[in-house]
């Protein structure tokens, strides 16, 4: 508790040059990774990153020392070259993307690696610490890799806000943009120089190699937690601003411990959480809905099978007329638990009451189970009458669509087919 309490107090100066530092990394990468993501150019950022290596090379061999604006503006001028030869190969030959991708990122990463090794054997070379690029050393940032990267950060955030409407509008849809006018290529260029812009700033504390986890992660994570842009926006920085932290914190206790790979091992945690427990896209969410889909499924089937019986043996629903299980199963197979459960449900919910074996329908349930039968044959008549799909295949179909038809469209099938609905004695 107490070193937690000694790192947030920042009295250490190299504690506030590290975190702060991390944070504009963390932040800017995500803002600008989210239009990577939503662009579904994720692959570019692992390519950026691996180009930037050849690049912090020259920038220290043109410099004579670790110079930050120089090793940010050589990795600036290999990222921005490794985007312009990807789309180069992909748009003049027939090599995919990721192909496109893979070769050029071993090139620069391989040209990168013979540079580093020549850096390192020379006599000024020996203490460059440019090897600290390929994992990153966050805890080397001083004061001025604190500024350099807070400009970053800001620069990115006003290119967002100034372009904002057209960076959304070239995400979404760039054929539509162009048919509109919007300048493409211009808002192109400028996303690709500030994806590059944030990758490059960020290899020191991260490195080559994790630093394109930074663009694309905390935008996938954030993506499970919304379908609105801006929220979005704010949820992926809020990722990977806490996972920075995290990072930060766990190198600060355990001083042998790199800051880059463990602020990736909390946003891969967060990204692991957001898969299964986001309300509306997590695995834990989607098998609920497929549960609750299959049980209303289930349920509708014997409500339809009811009706059947009745349609067979009566002619008409019937209020206190009792049937058994086995008279159902007569009708259509279900599986016997399913059927005790469902039968067990319906009665909770009103629709049926049951007695030792027998059951019958209530008011309600009589009033379900015509509903959906008159939902069937809606949209039986529908294919009938405005399709070509034969007559001995509509049935199919209308036992598959009949239980998600709501009410606004129920009524546009009674306005489509020219009634108000199906009358009583044609159910």
């Amino acid at each position: 508790m107490n070193t937690f309490l000694d790192f947030i107090s920042l009295a250490d100066p190299n504690v506030v040059y590290v975190l702060s530092g991390v944070l504009f990394v963390n932040a800017s990468s995500a803002l600008i990774g989210s239009f990577a993501y939503l662009r579904k150019r994720a692959l570019i950022g692992d390519a950026i990153a691996h180009s930037l290596l050849p690049g912090v090379c020259l920038g220290f061999i043109l410099a004579g020392e670790k110079n930050p604006m120089m090793l940010l503006a050589g990795a600036f001028v290999t990222g921005l070259a490794s985007t312009f030869l990807v789309d180069r190969i992909v748009n003049r030959t027939k090599i995919k993307q990721d192909a496109a991708i893979a070769i050029v990122l071993s090139v620069f990463f391989g040209l990168g690696i013979v540079l580093l090794t020549w850096i390192q054997n020379t006599a000024g070379g020996q203490h460059g610490g440019l090897d600290h690029f390929l994992f990153g050393q966050a805890a080397a940032m001083g004061q001025n890799d604190a500024l350099l990267l807070g400009t970053v950060f800001v620069i990115v955030l006003i290119a967002l806000i100034v372009c904002y409407r057209l960076f959304v509008l070239v995400s979404f849809n760039s054929d539509f943009a162009k048919s509109a006018g919007a300048p493409v290529k211009t808002a192109e260029f400028l996303l690709t120089s500030l994806t590059v812009l944030a990758v490059a700033s960020g290899i020191q504390a991260v490195g080559v190699v994790l630093m394109s986890a930074l663009i694309i992660t905390p935008a996938a994570a954030a993506r499970f937690w919304t379908s609105k842009l801006l929220t979005m926006l704010v949820i992926a920085v809020v990722i990977s601003v806490l996972s920075g932290f995290g990072g930060a914190y766990v190198s600060y206790v355990s001083g042998n411990m790199p800051t880059g790979p463990w602020i990736v091992i909390f946003l891969t945690a967060i990204t692991a959480i957001s898969i299964l427990l986001s309300p509306q896209r997590g695995m834990l969410a989607s098998y609920l809905r497929k549960l609750r889909t299959r049980k209303k499924i289930l349920v509708e089937n014997i409500l339809k099978a009811i009706y059947a019986h009745h349609e067979q043996r009566h002619g008409e629903l019937e209020l206190n007329h009792w049937i058994s299980a086995s008279e159902i199963l007569e009708i259509r197979h279900f599986d016997t638990a399913e059927l005790t459960a469902a039968l067990k449900h319906l009665q909770r919910s009103g629709f049926v009451v049951l007695t030792e074996n027998k059951f019958a329908l209530t008011e309600s349930g009589k009033k379900a189970s015509k509903r959906v039968v008159r939902l069937h044959r809606l949209w039986e008549q529908y294919l009938l009458t405005r399709t070509n799909i034969a007559a001995d295949h509509v049935h199919s179909g209308a036992e598959a669509i009949e239980h998600i038809l709501s009410p606004e469209i129920e009524l546009e099938l009674e306005r489509e087919l020219g009634f108000k609905g199906i009358p009583e004695k044609d159910y």
